[in-house]
């Protein structure tokens, strides 16, 4: 096959497995109401698990992805992850309990945890420099893309019947075919003959954490601003899902302008966009404007959009080429830790407080994110001055 033709579609395919694995729990969320009424015996923390559980496999299998790559390729992982894929996603359709369609979900997060470290790894180990960069962008702006489409698409088969969502699940296949057709073998990842067991690096756990304060953050717009609005008269459901896409349009725009983005800001990349999150929550805590509702959503989109693609590329530069998969589940498992105990951490401090308003929490998000730019401003002028010493 001609090698330009692989290298043109190499980009398409890695940006098409990362949508897999975006696509894998909130695709089927507007679907939850029409398979409540199919299954009425069903309790609705039953019916909720449907749309949470896949993570329950995601975090573990992401670590046996990592371990898959010292005994076999990554193309293989990623074309057996695409299979279980497939089958747990399309699977609950033809299912006669709510039990049997948890199973299938159970079996669709073990597909989306063999992609998950793959998906940035894979840019890792095919581009460098800006083009690295760039890609990452790509990356993250499509991902979040194929999420709204696919959820838009999975919104239109729930009107014809509750089985027909699951087939958005079927867009699989089509990535099976381009993995299949355009992403080149490789080799089996293991460490030098000659070098020992290398622990991986403390820093990496550190960028994990952070990964998983902003997805907590983040997060909480999605689970708190239907509540928000209505405790503010600000609108309902309809409305809150429309301010709630601003922060994955916003997130979409930061990612594909990464590379100027870190040429412009530099090392204060980091502070500029924690503080541009830190304004948002803090103008949320205060405002009666659904527009500055809005302007602060995608501000806080801004900022995710474009700290997790720059962290990505920090845990990768750390780490060698072999212990890259391993990081990259690292860090995804703690940004799924993050993304999980939004809610729960959150209600939990606004109930010791005694404060239970979303205000409350935004504000508190507001001073917490504005107390790490400070820190983090400090960190980055300390080494500027440290380097420019030496």
């Amino acid at each position: 096959m001609d090698v330009m033709i692989i290298n043109k579609m190499l980009k398409p395919t890695i940006i098409a497995i990362s949508m897999a694995t975006v696509m894998a729990g909130a695709a089927i969320s507007p679907a939850l109401g029409v398979i409540a009424q199919a299954f009425p015996d069903a309790s609705s923390t039953l019916i909720k698990l449907i749309l949470t559980v896949p993570s329950l496999m995601i975090i573990p299998f992401s670590f046996v992805a990592s371990y898959l790559t010292t005994k076999m390729t990554k193309r293989s992982i990623v074309l057996i992850g695409i299979i279980i894929y497939i089958v747990g996603g399309i699977g609950p359709q033809f299912a006669s309990t709510i039990e049997i369609i948890i199973g299938f979900r159970l079996l669709l997060g073990i597909g989306v945890g063999l992609l998950m470290p793959l998906a940035d790894s894979l840019i890792n180990d095919y581009f460098i420099g800006k083009e690295r960069t760039k890609m990452m962008g790509l990356n993250s702006a499509f991902s979040n893309f194929g999420g709204i489409l696919t959820m838009l698409f999975a919104g239109w088969l729930a009107t014809l019947s509750w089985q027909a969502p699951f087939n958005v699940y079927l867009l699989g296949a089509i990535i099976f075919i381009l993995v299949f057709l355009y992403l080149p073998k490789g080799a089996v990842q293991k460490p030098p003959k000659n070098e020992g067991k290398v622990k991986i690096p403390g820093i990496v756990y550190m960028y994990g954490f952070a990964m998983g304060g902003i997805m907590l953050a983040y997060y909480s717009v999605s689970t708190n601003m239907a509540l928000f609005l209505e405790e503010n008269n600000l609108g309902g459901a309809a409305i809150a899902g429309t301010v709630v896409a601003f922060a994955t349009v916003g997130g979409m725009i930061t990612s594909l302008l990464l590379v100027q983005i870190e040429l412009t800001l530099k090392k204060y990349l980091m502070p500029v966009m924690l503080f541009s999150m830190g304004i948002a929550f803090f103008t949320l805590a205060f405002t009666n404007s659904l527009t500055l509702v809005i302007i602060s959503v995608t501000l806080i989109g801004f900022g995710q959009g474009s700290l997790f693609p720059f962290l990505t590329l920090k845990v990768l530069d750390v780490v060698k080429p072999y212990q890259a998969d391993k990081a990259i589940a690292i860090v995804s498992s703690l940004i799924f830790v993050g993304q999980f105990t939004s809610p729960v951490i959150l209600d939990s401090i606004g109930l010791l407080a005694g404060f239970s308003t979303i205000r409350f929490q935004y504000g508190l998000l507001a001073v917490t994110i504005l107390v790490f730019v400070i820190f983090s401003s400090f960190l980055t002028w300390r080494n500027k001055n440290h380097n420019a010493s030496v």
